[in-house]
């Protein structure tokens, strides 16, 4: 197992090298894809909040995109961006570093886009929601959803503000498999895991 706070730096540091120098990264990403798609036609939940991919992270945004536009009726798709994020939503988190509170931003493609607090883009002056699902991006992972994130304990901390708690789902590609992962005392585990080889984990 992972016990010590010098162990998972270490480990977090030689994931972030491994994902962002894959060879086949493309072609995990293009699977991992399809797995989030097809995960996505088996709920009944009508909102989704994602995340803006760094370092390496797979972008689920195209797959998400996908599944909104499914919502159109065949004689409609020539729908606007706007009208097609109102029906099926999806939203990237507005982070106020201050109070390290989280909203959720409407998010589709060309609307504009601003830094948020660390850099990372967000909507600008999209309307905020609370998602039913949350997609969140692994480092690694391990047996019955447990997650190695980045350390901040900024996931932890964001679920504990939501209510109602959303369906964690976890994106990662298979290579970050680890199997002596264990969640620590304070964290709480995925309800679903998702990687380029299929549905890792799931609640019964």
């Amino acid at each position: 197992m992972l016990h010590s706070m010098t162990d998972r730096v270490a480990l977090r540091r030689r994931l972030v090298a491994a994902r962002e120098a894959l060879p086949d990264r493309l072609e995990r990403a293009v699977a991992l894809q399809s797995v989030l798609r097809v995960w996505l036609v088996g709920r009944r939940e009508q909102s989704v909040g994602a995340y803006w991919p760094i370092k390496g992270e797979f972008d689920p945004l195209p797959a998400l995109y996908r599944w909104s536009e499914a919502a159109e009726a065949p004689e409609a798709r020539i729908a606007s961006a706007e009208r097609i994020a109102a029906m099926r939503r999806i939203g990237l988190p507005v982070v106020d570093k201050a109070t390290e509170s989280v909203a959720f931003r409407i998010w589709y493609p060309g609307c504009e886009m601003e830094a948020d607090a660390y850099g990372i883009p967000k909507p600008k002056g999209t309307e905020t929601f609370m998602p039913e699902v949350l997609l969140v991006p692994c480092l690694g992972y391990g047996p019955g959803g447990a997650r190695l994130g980045y350390g901040g304990g900024f996931f932890d901390r964001l679920l504990k503000r939501l209510s109602p708690r959303p369906v964690t789902v976890g994106l990662c590609y298979s290579h970050a498999f680890l199997p002596l992962l264990r969640q620590e005392a304070d964290e709480l585990p995925l309800d679903a895991m998702l990687t380029d080889d299929g549905v890792s984990w799931a609640r019964a």
